[in-house]
């Protein structure tokens, strides 16, 4: 079978490899689609620290092809959406209604399966996999409480996206900040998850939204998601931010790209009281800096996002359910599909800033 993989720092390669069957509490998955995320650069660019070699992926959507011991929730031939963090049901935070931080995601960080092992090789070479995934491949075993089963009508292109732009993206409006009818929102960066952000603060009923990007083509696209106000990013953003909210600022802030610098025309964009909330991973070891003085003065909340406060079993049937309602649109999100083999032009394509989000598809 094919898998897209990083062999080495600033590589990626498409290359024949083996799989082994399930193991207990595992599942086998004939992938259908897979998104191209900024995250899967991140792997091969070493942004988010990791070894090499990685398979990569963790955005996607397939149908259960075989099952491990003590699988139950589900059966071969269900179609699924994998969720890159698992929800394990019984640590301290899925316990807590905090399915997002589950503790075992720290074990799939490695790249192994949750007992340790590999089921990816490339000839005697055991192959690290994305978020204990690596679903940027025609075939993909994963523990079982990464998968969620949907129904099987949906588009399952769509139902890639879910599995981390969409959930990431709205989830960090609804759940996250929890955006009020009728309040002023700012987005920053216009890829796949800022869109989203846009499209859930459409849904929140946001009465101005003001998407902020370099890219005067994804401005473009972010106005067809529901984007009020069209802004390119320069110095002095902030300053006209506030110009565009009565002189005060956003009630709502998101940072959707993970540069601090950014982070901190976000907070700055942020009004007295409002809520800056970051979505956007940046590289291990940046900083951003707030002012230690006028922090507490100005009592503006500064929060974390983790894939959009989700609980994947919940979340991801409700993001399909507003898509098939007509208040998402996830079909336009999709720019541009691609062959496996095309994995190398995905990626140049999405750093060209050409899709809102790039797509594998498999026969």
């Amino acid at each position: 079978m094919k898998v897209v993989f990083a062999p080495e720092l600033n590589k990626i390669e498409v290359r024949e490899m083996t799989l082994d069957a399930p193991k207990a509490g595992e599942v086998k998955i004939k992938m259908s689609a897979t998104g191209v995320c900024h995250s899967d650069l991140s792997i091969v660019n070493d942004t988010f620290p990791n070894s090499y070699p990685m398979a990569l992926g963790h955005e996607g959507s397939g149908v259960i092809e075989e099952i491990g011991e003590g699988v139950t929730n589900v059966k071969p031939g269900d179609p699924v959406v994998l969720a890159f963090v698992p929800n394990c049901r019984d640590c301290f935070h899925c316990l807590r209604g905090e399915a997002y931080l589950c503790e075992r995601k720290n074990i799939l960080g490695a790249g192994s399966q949750l007992d340790g092992t590999h089921r990816l090789h490339d000839g005697d070479t055991d192959i690290p996999v994305m978020s204990g995934m690596g679903c940027m491949a025609e075939y993909v075993v994963t523990p079982s409480m990464c998968v969620v089963p949907i129904d099987p009508d949906i588009n399952m292109q769509v139902a890639a996206l879910v599995g981390c732009a969409v959930t990431t993206g709205v989830g960090a409006v609804l759940n996250t900040a929890e955006v009020e009818p009728g309040s002023s929102v700012v987005v920053f960066g216009c890829g796949g998850v800022g869109i989203s952000v846009i499209q859930g603060a459409v849904l929140a009923g946001a009465e101005r939204i003001i998407a902020v990007d370099l890219n005067e083509d994804k401005l473009e696209m972010a106005k067809k998601f529901g984007a009020t106000h069209l802004v390119k990013a320069h110095d002095k953003v902030a300053r006209e931010i506030r110009g565009l909210t009565g002189g005060r600022g956003a009630d709502y802030a998101f940072e959707a790209i993970g540069l601090g610098p950014v982070m901190e025309q976000a907070y700055a964009s942020t009004r007295n009281g409002g809520k800056c909330t970051i979505v956007g991973m940046g590289k291990m070891g940046g900083k951003f800096s707030l002012d230690p003085f006028t922090f507490p003065l100005f009592a503006k909340t500064l929060c974390g996002c983790m894939y959009g406060s989700a609980n994947p079993g919940i979340d991801f049937p409700k993001m399909l359910n507003l898509y098939t309602a007509g208040k998402l649109d996830l079909e336009g999100m999709i720019t541009k599909t691609y062959s496996i083999d095309e994995a190398p032009q995905a990626f140049e394509d999405m750093v060209n800033g050409l899709n809102a989000r790039g797509v594998i598809v498999y026969e």
